[in-house]
């Protein structure tokens, strides 16, 4: 037979030869793993939309964290569940909140683990919005001001990385030049830079009890709709000072993760959010999916896609999976 065609085939014939030419490699240390701290004693709470994550009170933190550092996930990411919300967020900001106890506790006893902190307001407000509300609009100037303090407050606390997911305009510099002024010029910025106004939030604010009472995030969380809005959104924040930069979603904007790999000469982290993370478990639980390979199928995805790491719901998992065929 007269070959006139490639071969491909060759390079997928055993085991060993697709894991010499493989091209994307998943590691347990691309992950980072969110967490959910609440206020109060002896709460271990699942959330009923996300199966296997829970709300934790500080004591039982430890049992969480002594098993994320037994699976080698390097680095969380910590959001609050307060007892008390306010319209001003103070819970936020305050120098005994949640998020900055947990910190405290966590450095204290793991101080190899990178605390990523978020800064926001919506958990801690009795609107469920991200900034400062005045006649039914989202303050951004005014809002900046407390975002600010928040940041401030974490790293005082000992985070090791401030991630603002507000997406009010000039976040990124606000907190940059508050964090210098108040002598944490060492602690990086990791910019939510590209946030779209998603429904695959849902189970989230099942979570952190941030649903807004009014009114949606459209104002100031992007339209899935744009492209290059987002390169606007990522160039600004570069020009800001920001260290990492955050799309998200994961799944439904892998193109933007690509744009702003191709163009922007930063980390990247891509959000493997809990909508995506709750369709696949429900999928799961119903026999339907191979979860093992569906979820290192989906990381694999976004890092292929030009993600350097992935906040994600799965890292327990995966990193049981990776670990286990090592």
């Amino acid at each position: 037979m007269d070959s006139q065609f490639n071969r491909h085939r060759r390079l997928r014939r055993t085991a060993n030869m697709r894991n010499l030419v493989r091209e994307t490699h998943l590691h347990v240390e691309d992950f980072i793993y969110p967490i959910f701290v609440a206020e109060g004693q002896d709460i271990k709470k699942e959330i009923p939309s996300m199966p296997g994550i829970y709300n934790l009170s500080l004591d039982h933190l430890t049992e969480e964290m002594d098993e994320v550092v037994s699976l080698g996930i390097q680095s969380v990411l910590l959001f609050g569940v307060p007892l008390e919300k306010d319209a001003c967020g103070t819970q936020a900001y305050h120098d005994h909140g949640i998020v900055q106890e947990a910190t405290r506790l966590i450095k204290e006893k793991y101080p190899e683990i990178l605390v990523v902190a978020d800064t926001c307001l919506c958990e801690y407000t009795n609107h469920g919005h991200c900034g400062l509300i005045e006649n039914g609009e989202i303050l951004n100037d005014a809002s900046l001001e407390l975002l600010v303090q928040t940041a401030i407050s974490q790293a005082k606390a000992g985070a090791d990385i401030i991630a603002p997911s507000n997406m009010m305009d000039g976040f990124t510099v606000a907190i940059r030049e508050g964090l210098d002024e108040a002598g944490f010029e060492h602690i990086p910025v990791m910019s939510y830079a590209v946030k779209y106004a998603s429904a695959f939030y849902g189970p989230f604010r099942d979570a952190a009890g941030s649903t807004p009472q009014f009114g949606d995030r459209k104002s100031y969380q992007m339209d899935p709709a744009n492209r290059l809005e987002a390169m606007r959104e990522a160039e600004s924040d570069l020009m800001e000072g920001a260290d990492f930069l955050i799309v998200k979603p994961g799944m439904p904007y892998l193109d933007i993760v690509r744009d702003v790999k191709n163009n922007i000469n930063l980390p990247l982290v891509t959000y493997n959010v809990s909508g995506e993370y709750s369709m696949v478990k429900a999928a799961a639980q119903n026999g339907w999916i191979d979860e093992e390979r569906i979820v290192l199928e989906m990381l694999t995805g976004m890092k292929r896609a030009g993600s350097d790491l992935i906040i994600t719901y799965h890292a327990k998992d995966a990193a049981k999976w990776m670990n286990s065929h090592k």
